[in-house]
């Protein structure tokens, strides 16, 4: 999908990827509307021209704005990036399962409610793309965020069926993988912290822009998952071809 002049609605988008994501698509000529909870985020990364809806996209509220006001002011939807998430760094077999609904809410149902508001739109004008932002542990469980990676299974799940589903309406969805990317994802996490391994990996980490500049490419090509870094396919595979290995490994990673 060639990008200039197409209206793209972020959610998440006042800090991190999705603030990213706003300045990467507005660099290639995109419109942009953004959402998230911090308004003064949302105005830095909109710069100014840009469609702002403070709030939390768990909330049905904000939602509806948010696509109201997008086309409200540009008249259609061009781009859906579900990007909004947060993480759990509790084992599941002992985590609150209050913290588990409130980020499956976030990883997952806040989701389906943003495809489920803008994708008849799309299909009335037989043209879009929705990108849900997953995560590697959505390819390959990781064992320090084991209800994290559940959530990003389902949402993989989720945009492999809707992308089939809407086949023949002319709206493609694609899925983001990305790896360790340097955000403030760790600090808002609902519980616990990141094993020190795992803090160590950060030398194979790549930044938000990075990451932003992936997802655009794999717009522009119509991909099906983006891995950011692709470098993250060489893991996939072998967790495919020699899964008890991966698993040892990934294991260690844990402070026990």
């Amino acid at each position: 999908m060639k990008i200039d002049g197409k209206i793209v609605l972020i959610t998440g988008a006042s800090e991190g990827i999705g603030a990213a994501c706003a300045a990467e698509f507005a660099r290639a000529g995109g419109r942009l509307s953004l959402t998230a909870r911090s308004e003064e985020g949302l105005r830095k990364a909109g710069g100014g021209d840009a469609v702002i809806t403070p709030g939390d996209v768990t909330i049905e509220e904000t939602r509806r704005r948010a696509v109201e006001r997008t086309l409200e002011r540009f008249g259609a939807i061009d781009i859906l990036i579900n990007n909004a998430g947060l993480g759990l760094y509790d084992p599941s077999w002992c985590a609150p399962m209050d913290e588990i609904r409130a980020l499956m809410e976030l990883n997952f149902f806040a989701v389906i409610a943003m495809i489920q508001l803008v994708a008849p739109h799309m299909r009335e004008r037989r043209s879009g793309m929705i990108v849900n932002v997953s995560s590697i542990g959505g390819k390959i469980p990781l064992p320090w965020m084991t209800i994290y990676s559940a959530s990003k299974y389902a949402l993989n799940a989720l945009t492999d069926g809707l992308r089939m589903e809407l086949r023949e309406s002319g709206v493609h969805a694609m899925s983001v993988c990305p790896g360790y990317v340097r955000t403030g994802f760790q600090q808002h996490v609902l519980r616990g912290k990141a094993p020190e391994k795992v803090l160590r990996a950060r030398r194979f980490s790549i930044s938000a822009e990075e990451c932003a500049y992936a997802i655009r490419r794999g717009v522009e090509r119509d991909a099906r998952t983006v891995l950011a870094p692709a470098a993250g396919w060489a893991l996939v595979a072998l967790a495919r071809l020699f899964p008890s290995i991966v698993e040892s490994r990934m294991a260690g990673m844990i402070e026990t």
